[in-house]
């Protein structure tokens, strides 16, 4: 048994085969693709595990000036025109959600904020509560906001009553990913290119959240 089990007990890799029964939302918001990418690694990370998995993205509330002034933004739109828009009812089929989105002056993009602000019937009907919940983001450098952008969407899953399976230091992957505790976190240059090594870093939280969405689902301590 490696240092992090005895720290933290079984890792998420040998709860694969209990998750058969798990859903999860893949919930990102994406304007250059980083999140996507991201969104993408988390839903490759719970592949083997079992669980029931849909990949989301937050619908674009942005002017098509602006969007059409951003090469990247525009091509990336188009790229992803296909992938599902995430809807109320999809919060209220999963057990887990993992949101992946940018910051923006070290806050939620208005498009993730409008969206929250949508699910006020569900949190007044208890649809959200014991939802297990985990975030990523990413900024344009390394201190742009990656963490309090995190913290800001936690503080909504909080009133919902959600349950934050954040990653802490619970793998090796997370230090090689700049050891952010609140959800994993990645630089992205002026050339559009990830600075740090984040893809081992999104599969061991995806595989951590929807672990213990099985343990909260099932009844497991």
């Amino acid at each position: 048994m490696g240092f992090l089990e005895k720290i933290f007990g079984k890792s998420p890799e040998k709860e694969q085969n209990k998750m058969e029964n798990v859903k999860v939302a893949i919930i990102y918001y994406s304007s250059t693709g980083t999140n996507y990418k991201m969104a993408k690694w988390a839903e490759e990370g719970l592949k083997d595990t079992g669980a029931e998995v849909k990949v989301l993205k937050v619908p674009e509330l942005a002017p098509k000036e602006a969007i059409e002034s951003n090469d990247a933004w525009k091509a990336h739109l188009e790229e992803t025109k296909d992938v599902p828009e995430v809807t109320l009812d999809d919060l209220e089929w999963a057990d887990a959600y993992i949101f992946s989105i940018p910051t923006r002056f070290g806050n939620l993009p208005g498009q993730v904020k409008q969206f929250l602000d949508t699910t006020g019937g569900l949190w007044f009907n208890g649809k959200l509560a014991n939802k297990v919940v985990s975030a990523m983001s990413s900024a344009s450098n390394a201190h742009g906001g990656q963490e309090q952008t995190i913290l800001s969407l936690y503080t909504t899953m909080f009133h919902w009553g959600a349950i934050v399976a954040s990653p802490g230091y619970t793998d090796e992957s997370i230090f090689a990913a700049g050891g952010n505790p609140y959800g994993t976190s990645v630089t992205v240059g002026q050339d559009g290119k990830m600075q740090e090594n984040v893809e081992p870093a999104v599969k061991h939280q995806a595989k951590r959240t929807a672990t213990v969405a099985e343990w909260v689902k099932n009844g497991n301590r």
